[in-house]
């Protein structure tokens, strides 16, 4: 999300929190409004959101600008929802089970497997630089993002090979990375 508030130029403050780790540390904070004490979560006045799919929304369309998402009525906005919630219902908990070395034909029969969210992937970036075309999009950032950051995931396909490295050469991209390797 931080690189998403960078691209977007958006003026929101970012309060660090510590999360359960799946290693066992960290824990619930008590500054955490999520009521899961997980993040993502962002408060706009009266409004709470949670989860990356909903916050890419509302920030996007909160910040139509920096045209990170074609706004509701716009050509796109179709294909631009549906990555988004790809990532969300399918991709996030396809890598999250292949990390965890689960499988069982319930969970590839509902949600798939890692070769097919490669395949459905490829297949929209063979003639096309970025997900919903020419233009990098919110949609490219989040689903790009477990491949830039869990490089050992990146499939040997040419064609998401170079999407992903159009994704992270991106400036905000850059920035998050530099930022997090300061923390280390």
């Amino acid at each position: 999300m931080v690189a998403l508030i960078d691209e977007l130029d958006a003026d929101v403050d970012i309060v660090e929190v510590t999360i359960r780790r799946q290693d066992g540390s960290g824990g619930p904070d008590a500054r955490n409004p999520h009521p899961e004490k997980k993040v993502p979560f962002l408060i706009n006045g009266d409004d709470s959101i949670r989860e990356r799919g909903a916050i890419t929304v509302y920030l996007t369309d909160m910040f139509p600008k920096a045209r990170m998402a074609p706004l509701p009525g716009e050509p796109g906005r179709g294909d631009y929802l549906s990555w988004l919630f790809y990532y969300q219902g399918v991709m996030e908990p396809v890598i999250l089970l292949h990390w965890a070395q689960l499988d069982h034909p319930v969970l590839q029969g509902s949600l798939g497997s890692l070769p097919a969210v490669t395949d459905r992937l490829s297949g929209a970036l063979q003639d096309r630089a970025f997900l919903l075309g020419d233009r990098y999009s919110a949609a490219d950032l989040l689903c790009s993002s477990p491949f830039i950051w869990l490089p050992d995931l990146l499939p040997d396909d040419q064609a998401i090979r170079d999407w992903v490295h159009r994704c992270r050469e991106r400036p905000a991209t850059v920035r998050m990375a530099e930022r997090d390797a300061r923390a280390r």
